[in-house]
């Protein structure tokens, strides 16, 4: 798979899908595999076009309401479409710059870039104050040669549209059942340890720090969870998953040893020993276990650590182990 910062000319035609794409729910793999089908069928390559920061991102900053915690790191998101099998990815910068440009100015970049087919959302709009629509869309397909499709929304069986935001509301509601079943998979979040306070191992119970580079994640709490060494290149995509721990994981601001307000997503692996730093941990969220809560001492958090630990143990358990679902129908 190919990556490319920008919306590049191409010299092969493109069947391209363009969206947010947080989380590669099973509606994003709907249109994925569709997109791979199209190029199948039309000899073009299979592409991606999608954004860094999401627009959302971009326009919520300064502003008093943050914007929606990501689903995905870009780094998750391009293994999933790797996983999914898309021949290129291209990932502008969503900027004052490209935020600005007129529709019309947006449209030569994907006539430049050989789109010959196209998928998008119903209410897919583009260019400076989304000006442009789903109609200037299908007029500048039919003068340029390019098919203009659109995707109806994805459905749970009990009829409930899947979407980033009700995945995200499951999340932060703890249902990790519900945001299972319209992920295709287990949540998961993806870091590289660094290093943090070192408490834990003064409290034995040392723990991997995985950064989480700057993004707010959808939950929060105590969690049983899976865990795998990615020992190379993209998890689930060009890399390989090693080693398998079972343990018990906190995404939370530390309210008892921190006054920085800020998140961190903290996992003690049962029967590990060895060094972490600066390997990426892809870390499964199986079952919460608790909301995260101050305690009036160290001793008082020791005590419900060791709760926490019996408790995953027990839910692990009965727990067969998860693996990476290909994105795939």
């Amino acid at each position: 798979m190919r990556l490319r910062r920008s919306i590049a000319p191409s010299s092969k035609p493109l069947a391209l899908a363009i969206g947010n794409f947080d989380g590669v729910h099973l509606g994003h793999q709907t249109i994925l595999e569709k997109t791979r089908n199209a190029a199948s069928r039309l000899g073009f390559e299979a592409a991606v076009l999608t954004f860094s920061p999401l627009p959302r991102e971009f326009f919520a900053r300064g502003k008093a309401a943050p914007a929606a915690p990501r689903l995905m790191s870009v780094s998750e998101k391009l293994a999933a479409f790797s996983r999914a099998q898309i021949d290129c990815v291209m990932l502008p910068r969503f900027d004052a710059a490209f935020a600005a440009q007129s529709p019309t100015a947006f449209l030569d970049l994907l006539n430049q870039a050989n789109v010959r087919w196209l998928l998008a959302g119903h209410d897919f709009h583009f260019g400076a104050k989304r000006a442009g629509n789903m109609p200037m869309l299908r007029a500048w397909g039919a003068q340029h040669g390019c098919t203009i499709e659109t995707m109806d929304d994805i459905a749970n069986d009990d009829g409930t549209r899947i979407s980033s935001s009700a995945i995200r509301a499951a999340l932060s509601a703890g249902n990790l059942d519900a945001a299972a079943t319209m992920l295709g998979r287990c949540y998961a979040i993806v870091g590289r340890v660094a290093h943090g306070k070192k408490l834990g191992r003064t409290l034995n119970f040392p723990t991997a720090n995985v950064a989480l580079t700057g993004r707010k994640p959808a939950l929060g709490g105590v969690f049983a969870v899976q865990c795998r060494l990615v020992t190379r290149g993209l998890e689930g995509a060009a890399g390989e998953i090693g080693n398998i721990f079972n343990g018990v994981a906190n995404i939370g601001t530390n309210p008892v040893v921190s006054v920085e307000n800020r998140q961190h997503l903290e996992v003690f692996l049962f029967d590990f020993s060895g060094d972490l730093y600066g390997q990426r941990l892809h870390v499964t969220f199986i079952e919460k276990i608790r909301d995260e809560q101050k305690f009036a001492s160290l001793d008082d958090l020791v005590t419900q650590m060791h709760v926490d630990t019996a408790q995953a143990k027990e839910i692990l358990s009965r727990t067969p182990w998860t693996h990476p679902a290909p994105l795939q129908k």
